[in-house]
């Protein structure tokens, strides 16, 4: 059996309220994912995208887990996680910062994101994800790539993905 590590290796486990799927994807060389491993397992302690029993909802990801390993002969060792379910939620938010040099340097694009996501979001969320949408320098919007401009203050719009902190824990911890 070869190790997921030796071989450039993606795989994605979605646990649902229906099903558990878990999908091994080897990279290829141009950037496309060539599908070699499917496992699936009807869902068993799920409800509503929350988890209420997490033993059976445990042996449905090792059964998905397992069945994916076995087609592409492959150890797994870590997955993308799909979360859904209400629990999950997006809002779009806006950051500013002072550009520190002339140009904008890559610091300055990380200072900007992280400014756009320290806003307070819902009692007992977390982000999880912070997709900047573009960036605007001065007086000039819609930029995609700021970095080498020039000008004095900078924004960023993003887009944020927050889930209930308990649920994320609880989901994690039967796809652990």
């Amino acid at each position: 059996m070869i190790k997921a590590t030796d071989r450039k290796l993606v795989v994605g486990l979605e646990i649902g309220t229906a099903k558990v799927a878990a999908l091994v994807g080897e990279v290829l060389p141009d950037g496309m994912i060539n599908i070699i491993g499917v496992g699936s397992c009807p869902s068993r302690g799920m409800d509503k995208g929350g988890v209420n029993d997490l033993e059976s909802v445990v042996k449905c990801v090792q059964r998905a887990i397992d069945q994916a390993e076995l087609m592409a002969d492959c150890q797994i060792s870590s997955v993308y996680l799909a979360l859904s379910g209400k629990h999950i939620s997006c809002q779009n938010e806006i950051g500013m910062v002072p550009i520190s040099e002339e140009e904008v340097t890559q610091d300055d694009v990380e200072n900007v994101v992280h400014t756009a996501k320290s806003v307070r979001v819902r009692d007992e969320h977390r982000v999880l994800h912070v997709i900047p949408q573009e960036y605007a320098i001065d007086y000039q919007e819609g930029i995609k790539n700021p970095v080498g401009l020039s000008g004095v203050r900078m924004q960023a719009k993003v887009h944020l993905i927050t889930c209930h902190n308990d649920m994320a824990k609880n989901i994690v911890k039967a796809g652990r």
